[in-house]
């Protein structure tokens, strides 16, 4: 069952969003080479304390960071490491889970770390396009479908493989709520959607084949022939007028 949340719940939820996603600049300059997974993760848990925000994985079945952190060819729910070290060319992904006063923001951003090939560039550019699409989907009228079928398009034309085994979900005073949000799939499926739903859309692409599997700690995603991934995220909230994206405090698509 989609929860649909009153005008209080929303406006927790945007200020979730806000806080969270006013953290991410200082994530971006914090990722630097000779830096660990486990540093920024450590950096990243004390910042969450400051701003009163409660990391959702720190705890969720058994796991022990405040982030995910993922480099190359890790997809997504990569595990923070002191061995894991940032260097030149990487393409690193933050995912991170936050609560303000009961209600959950959800967002995931990928950085390069110069110099970096243009493919690659094109290649996260493409992730972020395809965001965009899926959250130019989500308003009254449309079916769930429409936002997966819009996602897989913008990656598909582009000669990229989308993530089948993980996707985006609702979202509210947990971090996972109804419905699942594939990425993939053809338009006019599913349930109606409507205002105050709340979704975290989130397309997991590679720059080859969509093949997965998961590492020794039981948490990593990465892509069997080691080729790059890109993961994005952002909160949603369907209003009357369009969505809202609330890890960003813009209005996408709607006047």
């Amino acid at each position: 069952m989609i929860i649909v949340k009153d005008s209080v719940a929303l406006e927790k939820m945007k200020r979730a969003g806000r806080v969270l996603a006013a953290l991410f600049p200082s994530i971006e300059s914090m990722i630097r080479p000779g830096v660990s997974t486990a540093e920024l993760d450590q950096w990243i848990e004390q910042e969450l304390k400051k701003r009163s925000l409660v990391s959702q994985s720190k705890g969720y079945m058994g796991y022990k960071h405040s982030s995910c952190i993922s480099i190359n060819d890790e997809v997504v729910h990569g595990v923070p490491s002191s061995r894991r070290i940032f260097k030149e060319g990487d393409l690193v992904t933050v995912d991170i889970c936050a609560a303000l006063n009961g209600y959950c923001a959800d967002m995931a951003r990928s950085f390069i770390l110069e110099p970096v090939d243009g493919s690659v560039k094109a290649f996260v550019d493409t992730a972020y396009y395809a965001l965009k699409k899926g959250i130019e989907q989500a308003r009254p009228g449309k079916r769930l479908s429409d936002i997966s079928a819009a996602i897989q398009r913008a990656v598909e034309r582009h000669g990229y493989g989308i993530v089948r085994d993980f996707a985006g979900h609702g979202i509210g005073k947990t971090m996972h709520e109804d419905p699942e949000i594939l990425n993939y799939g053809k338009p006019g499926k599913g349930p109606f959607l409507g205002p105050g739903m709340t979704f975290a859309i989130e397309p997991m692409i590679t720059m080859g084949d969509d093949d997965i599997y998961i590492a020794d700690d039981g948490w990593t995603v990465k892509t069997v022939d080691k080729k790059f991934a890109a993961h994005v995220e952002d909160t949603v909230a369907i209003t009357e007028q369009g969505p809202i994206i609330l890890t960003r405090d813009v209005q996408e698509g709607g006047q």
